[in-house]
């Protein structure tokens, strides 16, 4: 690798970490409005979606400038395809938050309603797995991003009973139907996410081993 790649390179990852820790900390706040009914919290994470927007788009151009400049080869090329690739599911994610945090403002001008289901655990095992496979890129630890990939099926498992349960209180409460679907989307974005976080952590085992995963197969 040539000094002027290397420079480029690391100057990418550094632009990535920033936007990582801003699409997790955009997660996190989401969460939290959600969780203790703060419309204050929610109007941030949309407010500032421009700003991973905008980060999303200079990490792309960069990407595509270093493509163009130093037309990189092997690991190197590997490196910017993942790159590119985890940059589109972290700008994903943040929306997903944005979208966490309209239902929320939904739900808050509505009449208090009391959540028909808990979901701090789903939050919790959310925010989990795109921490780790955010650390998984910082520190290139595949075995990490295995980790992630195993617990997808469990978000999943959540997400069907906790909508499942949704249904259920629609049916007992038909005339606050709209609001109670609301949660039903909320439990979807949660799931989301943890499939974004997913798609990360495959793009990390294919940057380091550069074996190709999909729907937790290797091809």
């Amino acid at each position: 690798m040539s000094a002027h790649l290397e420079k480029a390179i690391n100057n990418l990852l550094k632009q990535l970490t920033a936007l990582s820790a801003r699409v997790e900390e955009s997660v996190k706040r989401s969460f939290q409005a959600l969780d203790e009914n703060n419309a204050d919290l929610a109007r941030k994470v949309i407010m500032e979606d421009e700003i991973i927007d905008k980060q999303e788009i200079d990490i792309e151009e960069e990407c595509l400038k270093i493509l163009a400049l130093h037309q990189p080869v092997a690991i190197d090329l590997r490196y910017l395809v993942a790159v590119m690739k985890i940059n589109n599911d972290l700008e994903r994610i943040g929306d997903l938050a944005v979208n966490i945090s309209w239902h929320t403002l939904d739900i808050l001008s509505e009449p208090l309603l009391k959540k028909p289901v808990d979901f701090q655990e789903m939050c919790r095992l959310s925010q989990s797995m795109l921490k780790r496979s955010l650390d998984s890129l910082v520190n290139l630890d595949a075995n990490t991003a295995y980790a992630v990939l195993k617990e997808d099926d469990e978000v999943d498992r959540m997400n069907a009973e906790l909508s499942a349960e949704i249904v259920e209180a629609i049916k007992n409460n038909p005339a606050k139907a709209d609001v109670l679907v609301l949660y039903i989307h909320i439990a979807r974005h949660l799931e989301r996410i943890a499939d974004h976080a997913t798609n990360i952590a495959e793009d990390i085992i294919y940057l380091i081993a550069g074996e190709i995963i999909r729907h937790g197969k290797s091809i």
